[in-house]
This record gives structure tokens, sequence and C-alpha cells, in this order.
């Protein structure tokens, strides 16, 4: 669950503030309701939905285990998309190295979820 401090290959830092992540549990929100949605309509086609049965509950209880299943790729993906907002990609990067941000980090409260 811990992400490299510095990328590893432009040298860019990853947490570029304290608190840095928080915005990205939207990110996450919005994939879990995508692939929810995904796996309904998976579902809905393959199998059917009716209410008279059990076939929504077992949905809901599939739909819970995926989605458990992928929090460690949703965390990666949503962190991805997050910092790649806020930094641009820059082909040039070994001519233009990253700004020194060491002084908004505090070492203390890294990773203090």
């Amino acid at each position: 669950m811990e992400m490299n401090k510095d990328c590893p290959v432009c040298g860019q830092p990853t947490e570029i503030e304290v608190g840095f992540y928080y915005g990205t549990s939207y990110v996450s929100y919005v994939l879990a309701v995508g692939i929810s949605v995904a796996s309904f309509l998976f579902w809905f086609l393959t199998i059917g939905m009716s209410l008279d049965d059990n076939r929504f509950f077992f949905w809901i209880g599939f739909n819970g285990v995926l989605l458990i299943a992928l929090q460690p790729w949703l965390m990666r993906v949503s962190r991805s998309f997050w910092i790649s907002w806020f930094v641009k990609h820059d082909p040039d990067w070994r001519e233009h190295q990253p700004e020194d941000v060491s002084e908004r980090l505090n070492t203390d409260q890294a990773n203090n979820w």
C-alpha cells in the first residue's frame, strides 16, 4: 500500500505535500461506480435480474467481493490519475529536473493515514 517517494525513472517526488492524495477517494469512488455499473450490466445480460429470487442479492455479494479484490488496483490507478492532473508529463524531463519540494514535506506525517 506504500508508494515510492520519488519516481524511479525521472526522480519526480510523488508525495508533493502532506495530504496530497486525499482527493483520490473521489477518483476511486467514480472508478468503483463504473465497475459496479459494468458488473451489473454483465450480470443482467448473462444471468438476468429478478426480485422474485435471490439473483439481485447474489450480484450485490459478487460486486462487493469484486470491489474488495480490486481495491489495491483502484488505489494505484486513482493515485496515478490524481498525480497526472497536477504534474504534467514533460517529454524533455532529462533536461528539466523536478523542483525540490522538500520544504513542503513533513516526514513525520508521511503515510499517516
